[in-house]
């Protein structure tokens, strides 16, 4: 097609469809992501060899193209291009949500940019899939991919993500794992508590909560524990002063009317069943 042919109709024009697909047990794909990848002109895959085996499972012969980090934004200006001819295309990446620390943003960002329509097909996802069974608090957490490639700059990653209060998740590679959670103990101490996640819905699945000298001692037990995909989470560093009750701070305020600050904790930590100390501690964190 020329030039001539491009459309700047929005509905003459293709949709992207960003397509989750199976992390490790292919029946996790979704009906509709198989319709999606069966109607589609085109699919771009992060890996066309990987792709191709995930297309057999299914029954599909489907026209690919390879979309990787290493092409992605001279492919992008094509896929638009595609789309604006009326094509719809397919992304895909190895396993589970494209973009989520694989290729696609430079992709949709361009769409986005100009105007083309982009639509989800969700499904499967690692880190969320870690969390949901982690046993961390889930009412705040962040994402924050790979951990660094170098010793320093991992210490100060593990540090902010713990400083940041919420529940963070980290992707991890095989073979740095035991180097990271060296960096993770200097960082935060040995007895910081991480959880471990790997080879997700597959055979060897596993789940390891504890220390970080813990979770150290278990890997070495057996190296073959430490291959497969491999998720991360730390908790947040706690808000000791969001773990005091209102009922406290209330009866605390109420009761400083009539006494000092530290009679009035000491009151109110007898009525409560509680420790003087961290209601002090509380009050005059929130004072300040």
């Amino acid at each position: 097609m020329s030039n001539a042919d491009i459309s700047t109709d929005p509905q003459d024009q293709g949709t992207l469809f960003i397509v989750a697909t199976p992390i490790g047990n292919l029946d996790d794909i979704s009906q509709r992501a198989i319709k999606t990848l069966s109607d589609v002109d085109l699919i771009a895959a992060e890996d066309t060899r990987h792709t191709a085996k995930l297309l057999s499972h299914l029954g599909l012969s489907k026209r690919t193209f390879a979309l990787h980090d290493h092409n992605e934004k001279q492919k992008a200006q094509q896929v638009l291009t595609w789309l604006q001819q009326g094509q719809n295309v397919a992304l895909v990446s190895d396993a589970g949500t494209p973009l989520i620390s694989d290729p696609g943003y430079a992709l949709v960002s361009l769409c986005r940019e100009q105007g083309a329509q982009v639509t989800p097909i969700p499904g499967a996802c690692a880190a969320i899939a870690a969390l949901s069974c982690s046993g961390l608090p889930t009412d705040q957490f962040q994402f924050i991919g790979f951990a660094p490639a170098k010793s320093k700059a991992r210490q100060s990653f593990f540090s902010d993500a713990y400083n940041s209060g919420m529940t963070s998740i980290i992707y991890e590679s095989t073979h740095r794992i035991m180097a990271s959670l060296e960096d993770l103990s200097a960082a935060l101490g040995e007895q910081a508590q991480v959880v471990l996640a790997k080879e997700l819905t597959k055979s060897f699945e596993t789940f390891f909560s504890g220390t970080v000298t813990e979770l150290q001692q278990f890997l070495q037990q057996d190296p073959a524990r430490q291959k497969g995909e491999i998720v991360l989470m730390l908790p947040g560093k706690p808000n000791k002063a969001s773990a005091v009750s209102e009922e406290a701070l209330r009866l605390i305020a109420l009761l400083e009317e009539h006494m000092p600050l530290k009679q009035a904790c000491g009151v109110a930590a007898d009525y409560l069943g509680q420790k003087k100390n961290a209601l002090y501690k509380a009050v005059i964190a929130q004072k300040q």
